[in-house]
């Protein structure tokens, strides 16, 4: 490992000298298209993104009312929120920005989150990844595409997927573009705070946001140097932007907040949920003696119970945080689902119900909602649920087909049932039961669409195993 490390530092240290000889420019459009096309394939097939409704809600509304201030993009810009407690959060090839949930924890403000967020867009606008990668253009698209995922992927705790396909890259002499120079971080933070003056969030945010940063000591990939961070320079960018800031004069003309959830109540519940259990309960208890009445900390208190299965604590968590915030959804749902896994399934039904019909979280409610009918034993209202929720957003709900083939078995339609175990099965990267299931489906079903779509899946799925094959 040291002697990789020593490898890994000296091939950066070549390449970050070539790159700072070269001019400024970008590749075209149709190859960073094509770029990003590749990378996002890796990304999505080792699944380290999250789909928080709420959470998503909060950077999809916050990112697109900033790039309304912006003029029309070459590209579409989309938000990723990764499974990862690191402080970070950066632009990849056209336009796709990653935020990792421990960018979320470490802020206190929306304007701050806003103010990372606009830094980022401002790369993604100023064409800065393109220009990096052009000064590399003899480097294939594919293997640039495996370097820049194998650095995310092993950030994100992809172990050692990151690592072989990082190590795969550096073997075949491919660099990783995800830094950019002190010149572009500064360009970033100048076009950041024009781009928050429009929109009512306070460029003030960035800074404080980048004065979290410093605190948290944050140190990129392990053995890299200093100057390959992602973004490098973080002390000179702080007193660069508190000179901008100094200066700053408001637009005469400035928009209107969007509407969202309370930032707090989004951090503290990625934390209740997906935050490293021992350190968040830790943390979350220890502000909550201190802010007793915080609706949010025991909101997260609440959801941090559930993880532990001390269901009774996580009940009496989420009933303090409602007595505080009347009718709050996003309480409201994990209520609900604690109902749920308690076997409390009226209880359940009642208060999801109140959710059912909310844009943001009612096809979850629906879900879970769902679950409640199939243990109650009302398999028709449970099925027609689990279908619409499959219908809507199947990717974010890979267990409904599971729950679809107990509902199919106990109706004694056994075809439909393989057929969702085979869905269940190959969305769970179970491949060798996906085969066996869908294999079993494709001879007994009669509905030539479903078995149709039950071949497809047989036909991807033995494209996997064979990909797995050394």
């Amino acid at each position: 490992m040291q002697v990789y490390k020593r490898f890994l530092t000296g091939c950066l240290t070549i390449l970050f000298l070539c790159w700072n000889c070269s001019p400024g420019f970008a590749i075209s459009i149709p190859d960073e298209q094509k770029l990003s096309k590749e990378f996002m394939e890796m990304i999505q097939e080792q699944r380290i993104t999250l789909r928080d409704p709420i959470a998503m809600h909060m950077i999809n509304t916050v990112g697109n009312h900033i790039l309304s201030s912006l003029p029309v993009q070459p590209f579409n810009y989309t938000f990723y929120l990764i499974n990862d407690d690191s402080f970070n959060a950066f632009a990849s090839p056209a336009a796709n920005i990653f935020v990792y949930k421990g960018l979320i924890f470490a802020l206190e403000s929306i304007d701050e989150f806003a103010g990372i967020m606009a830094h980022e867009i401002a790369h993604a606008a100023s064409r800065h990844v393109s220009e990096s990668i052009d000064r590399s253009k003899v480097v294939g698209y594919s293997s640039m595409a495996g370097m820049l995922a194998g650095i995310l992927i092993g950030a994100a705790g992809g172990g050692e997927a990151g690592s072989a396909m990082t190590i795969g890259s550096i073997a075949a002499g491919q660099s990783a573009m995800l830094a950019f120079t002190r010149e572009n971080e500064s360009d970033a933070d100048q076009k950041a705070i024009t781009f928050l003056g429009e929109t009512g969030y306070s460029p003030a945010g960035l800074l404080s946001g980048l004065t979290k940063m410093r605190a948290a000591d944050y140190q990129g990939i392990e053995g890299i140097p200093d100057y390959f961070k992602t973004h490098p320079g973080t002390g000179n960018r702080i007193i660069h932007i508190a000179g901008l800031l100094s200066d700053y004069t408001p637009p005469p003309h400035i928009k209107s907040r969007p509407e969202t959830f309370e930032f707090n109540m989004v951090k503290f519940r990625l934390m209740g949920l997906y935050g490293n259990l021992a350190k968040s309960f830790n943390k979350v208890e220890t502000r909550l003696k201190d802010e007793p009445e915080n609706p949010a900390l025991h909101y997260a208190m609440g959801l941090l119970y559930a993880r532990k299965n001390k269901r009774a604590l996580a009940i009496t968590h989420l009933q303090k945080a409602l007595a505080i915030n009347l009718f709050e959804p996003m309480i409201l749902l994990e209520l609900g689902r604690v109902y749920t896994d308690d076997g409390q399934f009226e209880k359940a039904k009642e208060v999801l119900a109140g959710v059912e019909e909310n844009p943001i979280m009612g096809l979850w409610a629906k879900y879970y909602l769902a679950i409640a009918q199939l243990e109650s034993g009302y398999l028709g209202p449970a099925q027609k649920n689990f279908k619409e929720v499959v219908d809507r957003e199947a990717e974010s709900f890979p267990r409904a087909y599971y729950h679809l083939a107990n509902i199919m078995s106990q109706d004694k339609n056994q075809s439909m049932s393989h057929y969702y175990l085979g869905v269940y099965y190959s969305e769970d990267r179970d491949f060798k039961n996906a085969v066996l299931h869908l294999s079993r489906a494709i001879d007994t079903l009669e509905d030539q669409k479903i078995k149709d779509d039950a071949k497809k899946r047989l036909e991807s799925v033995s494209g996997m195993i064979k990909r797995q094959v050394p």
